[in-house]
Parts: C-alpha cells; structure tokens; sequence
C-alpha cells in the first residue's frame, strides 16, 4: 500500500510557527486612531492665508457680516395686535413712527477708516444744542435733530445724499430686521430679581436672609478674592437689547408708520 501525504504539510507553516529570529523587527511606538483626524477650532493650519495685521484687512474680514446698506431710526408709539391672514391667529405688533429722519453725514474709508452713515431723527430747539454741534447740522442742511446715529455699510454704494429722508418706504412688508433698543431701567436689583437666584431657606435656622446672594467666593482656594464676573446685586436694566429676524407686518409711508411683529423695547430704531 502506498504511503499518503499529508497536503497540509507541504503548504507554508503558520506564521505564530515561525521563529521570531527569521523577521526583521522594527518598533514602532505610538497609538493611531481609526477615526478621522478632528478639525483645529482655532483655525491653524500651515496651508492657510496668513491674517493681515492691518485696518483694511480686519474690515475686509468683517465685510460679509456688514450690511449693505443704512438702517432708520423710528419712536415706539405703542403696541396693538393683528390678526394674519393665513392661520387666522392673532399676533401683538409694535407701532413705530419714523419722524424727520434725515442722512446728517458720512464717514469713508479715506478720512475715518470705514464706511458709515450718520442719520438723525426728530427735532431739537437750537438753544438745546452746543454750538459745535449746531455747526455740524448747518454744514449739512439739516435741522438739529433730537437723536443722532451712525450705521455702518460696507461699501460706498451704501452712503446716502446727505440730506436725503428716509420714510417708512425704506422697507417692505415682510421684510425680517433687527430692532435696537433701551430697555427699561428698574434701578438697583437684587441677586433674585437680577439674576435668577434661588435665595436662601424659609426657615431652619436662617434669620433676616432669605433674599440675600449668599457667599460670594472662597476663602484660600481662589486667592482670598471675589473673582470677576461674579453676578451680584446691581443696576437692573437701561441697556442697549437688540430682537434679531422681527418682520415688518405692515407699512404706512404717507403716515410714517412701520408695524413690527412681536412686542420691542422703547426708544426703539430699526436697523436692516
């Protein structure tokens, strides 16, 4: 009988068989990861442009976030509602008057380094008014305003005629805008109304201090200080409050009336 052969032994041995003297061993140290590489969050990358350090290349950066052309300044005159036309639902609005509202001045890239539009509303008695200041408005023929604001475009083409109205026709119904305004001052505030804050218990022990804020830093952790930006008690209110995407429902332009959605601050002007 003729002996068989094994056909798996003719075949190369396994690797874990073969003796680790046979290979040429190189180390390699190191852990690579299987996911792709994470994107810089503070944009450094060698390929990239490098940034200018100077005045026109920070406004070129800033050109997209520019508007194109000049805001108005309007008065609130009071709230009303309006019912819409396609759900039926009825929707408070902002009744806001734009009164003599004038292009007083411009300023170049030339002269000031930007472009910006100076636009006044209202009316002010002269005796009100410095006399720098009335020289300013004579200058451009315009009477002396009651607020004075100064929009910034991104190019020449968004300067106006000085001397140039703007009504209510300067924007359109449906139109989405941002309106800046004051909001109302409630004087000095505490850690409750000013921030939110829980308080203190309604009983077990504490007397006289349910409202108070509390500790206000750490003793020799924090190097025996009140650290910055600590909310504590304080002036409550009168600061500058922008609403972004409020849209314009209706416009009046013989009346001088824009009827914004949403409920605004007072003082209010508007900027596209």
């Amino acid at each position: 009988m003729t002996p068989s052969i094994c056909q798996s032994c003719l075949q190369n041995p396994h690797f874990f068989l073969i003796p680790r003297g046979l290979f040429a061993q190189t180390s390699a140290r190191g852990i690579k990861s299987i996911s792709a590489p994470r994107r810089n969050r503070f944009n450094q990358d060698p390929s990239l442009p490098r940034l200018g350090a100077s005045t026109a290349a920070a406004l070129e950066r800033k050109a997209y976030a520019t508007p194109l052309r000049t805001g108005a300044l309007g008065t609130k005159k009071g709230m009303s509602a309006v019912y819409d036309t396609e759900t039926g639902k009825r929707q408070a609005c902002t009744i806001v008057q734009m009164d003599r509202v004038q292009v007083v001045a411009h300023k170049t890239r030339q002269k000031n380094g930007y472009y910006a539009v100076q636009v006044g509303s209202g009316w002010k008695h002269p005796s009100n008014i410095t006399r720098p200041l009335l020289g300013h408005y004579a200058e451009s023929g315009v009477s002396p305003k009651r607020h004075l604001v100064e929009f910034k475009v991104r190019d020449e083409r968004g300067l106006l005629g000085i001397g140039e109205t703007l009504g209510a026709g300067w924007f359109q119904e449906g139109q989405y805008v941002d309106a800046r305004a004051n909001s109302r001052g409630m004087g000095f505030a505490g850690g409750m109304k000013r921030h939110g804050f829980k308080g203190q218990p309604a009983s077990h022990g504490v007397s006289l201090t349910h409202r108070a804020m509390g500790s206000a830093g750490q003793s020799q952790g924090g190097g025996s200080r009140v650290l910055p930006g600590k909310r504590m008690p304080g002036r409550m209110g009168g600061h500058q409050v922008t609403t972004q995407n409020v849209r314009v429902i209706k416009v009046d332009d013989e009346k001088g009336i824009v009827v914004l959605n949403g409920s605004s601050h007072k003082d209010l002007f508007v900027k596209r």
